[in-house]
C-alpha cells in the first residue's frame, strides 16, 4: 500500500514541476536540471516495484532519494536565483520532503527485512 501512496506522489510531483518549469522562460540547463531530478524520483520508486531482488529494491529507493535531495537544491537555487519565488517553491518543498520522509522509512523497513 505504501509504495502505490508513493508512486503517486511522486508523479503528481513530478507533474508540478513540469508545469512550474513551462513558465520559466531562459535557463534552459537549470530547466533541465530540475525536470531531471525531480522526475527520476518517481521513475526510481517505479522501477524498484520490478526490482531483481531486496538488494536492487533499495539501491532504485537509494537512487530516489538522492534525487530526491538533489531536486530539493534546485528548487533552492531557483528561488535564490529568482525564478520562481519562495511561496511557490514552499509546495513543492513539502511535497518532496513527504517523498523524502517516505522514502527513508520504505529504506530502513527493507534494510531491516534484509538482515
Amino acid at each position: 500500500m505504501a509504495e502505490s501512496k508513493l508512486r503517486d506522489l511522486s508523479t503528481d510531483f513530478a507533474v508540478k514541476v513540469i508545469r512550474l518549469c513551462d513558465g520559466i522562460k531562459g535557463h534552459y540547463s537549470l530547466v533541465n536540471q530540475l525536470e531531471r531530478s525531480s522526475t527520476s524520483i518517481g521513475a526510481n520508486i517505479h522501477e524498484a516495484n520490478y526490482a531483481h531482488g531486496k538488494a536492487d529494491f533499495i539501491a532504485k529507493l537509494q537512487i530516489a532519494l538522492k534525487e530526491c535531495y538533489e531536486t530539493e537544491y534546485w528548487l533552492e537555487l531557483f528561488v535564490k536565483s529568482e525564478l520562481i519565488d519562495r511561496d511557490t517553491a514552499k509546495e513543492l518543498y513539502c511535497q518532496c520532503g513527504t517523498i523524502r520522509r517516505i522514502l527513508i522509512a520504505s529504506l530502513n523497513t527493507a534494510k531491516e527485512s534484509l538482515n
